[in-house]
């Protein structure tokens, strides 16, 4: 190759670049949410609508074609997302004619009502199906080409969901790249991606991840909780910083991606979370932690941040899941993805302050910061001392003589320090932790003529320069976790608990 013909291929891929960039700027990333159905008394498909609506969920994934579900959805206007079943997969892979009867009847015969805009043809194939593997992308040509028939090709996108582990090597995020096994399906599959205008679907577990890693990822690494710049992981041939792992995983995808020469297809999240309830051996998985975790994601997507490669440039994300699914297979965890029981009761409050109207459920005017029942004096008393010093917390109303002062406990005294913080931060995720003391709670903890931050109503002012709260050491556990609809879980090439160069 010349110099004539290198410079114009370095033109066009900066242009490819360039294009992608502008083209995904212009959009805005939003929240979603995949609705399962394995509960033992799933609510019938108005009542779930009636719950997307409260909480002003407008993005949806269906993890089928649901005819009662669609129907319920018509003239809502709520973006859906409909699947094609695995076990009808192989099926539509081999025959035309087959895959435009799936479309005609449980696509032609809803739109325009309901307001269906991608198809994801299979779930996690490649790692839970490989027999089908063959046929994967035969799949999703025959299903574009019965929606081109029916003229609904520009409205409604086609790809599949990948599980994250079929990158490998994936940190640094500039060395990833997906499994060689499944270049034969990878290459004609991203192709097709690009020519449609559609997006790789990724599926995203930092809790698996940091479940996997042996004590090497740190937890507030997973939870999206601010770290300290000599805690960042750093990538030693792009010097690009990450604060987290989602955006790590994200960029490895792209990265990935780059390896095989494309540039311009974007990532859609079609499954990210964190369960909420655990057994002995899965000791991250607390309601705590499942509202850091949500509660910052849809914060991060919902800011436009983009990743370090891509700067700015949204990564939509559906969250897993709606519901507790109780009759789900497998560890404890996997029963209690859910932000909602069967009944349409959170089952945590998420801390959505700032975040715009989705998810509704967040009622933060009425939550408190206290100490935990038992939680260790020494650890209370480090707490008690960081947040009225570090933390910058008046700690006044603390001293004898002063509202406060009764009881004079280390618990009665830690309660009131770390609750100012927690509103002092305006409630944000991740501030009321502690290291694990500390617990979020909506009872009142106000007593006599010692009024507490946050009681009648009074709300914090958010500030982004006020000292973070301790961060917690990461901790391992032991055994992997299996689950069912995410894929296996992600396990980064190099592992990190410091600022390193990768």
């Amino acid at each position: 190759m010349n110099k004539q013909e290198s410079g114009a291929l370095q033109l066009a891929s900066l242009l490819l670049v360039l294009a992608f960039s502008a083209v995904s700027a212009d959009e805005k990333a939003f929240i979603g949410v995949n609705i399962g159905t394995d509960l033992s008394d799933m609510p019938d498909p108005t009542q779930v609508v009636a719950l997307l609506k409260t909480q002003n969920i407008r993005h949806v994934r269906l993890f089928d074609a649901n005819r009662g579900m669609l129907l319920a959805l018509a003239n809502t206007g709520i973006q859906v997302v409909v699947s094609v079943p695995n076990d009808q997969l192989l099926g539509i892979g081999q025959s035309n004619a087959t895959a435009a009867n799936w479309v005609a009847r449980n696509i032609v015969a809803h739109v325009p009502a309901t307001n269906i805009t991608a198809i994801t043809v299979g779930s996690e194939v490649l790692r839970t199906l490989p027999n089908a593997a063959p046929v994967l992308v035969s799949a999703m040509e025959f299903i574009h080409s019965a929606l081109v028939a029916s003229n609904l090709d520009s409205k409604i996108k086609v790809s599949t969901s990948h599980s994250s582990s079929i990158i490998l090597d994936s940190f640094p995020p500039s060395q990833a790249f997906f499994n060689r096994t499944w270049d034969p399906v990878m290459v004609p599959l991203l192709k097709f991606l690009q020519s449609t205008g559609s997006y790789l679907m990724l599926n995203v577990y930092p809790y698996y991840d940091y479940m996997q890693s042996d004590g090497f990822i740190a937890l507030d690494y997973a939870l999206f909780r601010p770290l300290p710049p000599n805690k960042e992981a750093v990538d030693r041939n792009t010097l690009l910083h990450y604060t987290n792992v989602f955006d790590a995983v994200i960029d490895a995808a792209y990265f990935a991606m780059s390896y095989l020469n494309f540039t311009n297809v974007p990532v859609v999240v079609t499954e990210s979370g964190w369960p909420s309830k655990g057994d002995s051996s899965e000791p991250q998985a607390t309601i705590d932690n499942a509202d850091t975790y949500n509660s910052n994601l849809i914060r991060h997507v919902l800011n436009n941040t983009g990743t370090p490669k891509h700067p700015g440039v949204p990564v939509s994300t559906y969250i897993y899941e709606l519901y507790n699914e109780d009759l789900r297979p497998g560890a404890v965890s996997e029963k209690n993805w859910g932000l909602f029981d069967a009944n349409g009761m959170p089952v945590y409050t998420l801390h959505l302050t700032g975040s715009g109207t989705v998810l509704a459920n967040d009622t933060t005017n009425q939550t408190y910061c206290v100490a935990k029942d038992g939680a260790d004096p020494k650890m209370l008393q480090a707490a008690l001392d960081w947040a009225c010093g570090p933390g910058k917390v008046d700690c006044s109303p603390l001293m004898q003589g002063q509202p406060c002062y009764e009881p004079d406990t280390v618990v009665a005294h830690a309660t009131y320090a770390i609750d100012t913080y927690y509103h002092k931060m305006a409630m944000a995720a991740g501030t009321c932790y502690f290291n694990g003391v500390a617990t979020v709670t909506t009872t009142d903890p106000s007593h006599g003529s010692c009024i507490f931050p946050g009681s009648g109503g009074t709300n914090g002012t958010f500030t982004n320069n006020t000292a973070l709260a301790p961060s917690s050491n990461s901790i391992s556990s032991n055994g992997p976790p299996r689950h069912y609809h995410g894929g296996a879980p992600l396990i980064l090439g190099v592992l990190f608990s410091g600022a390193v160069l990768l």
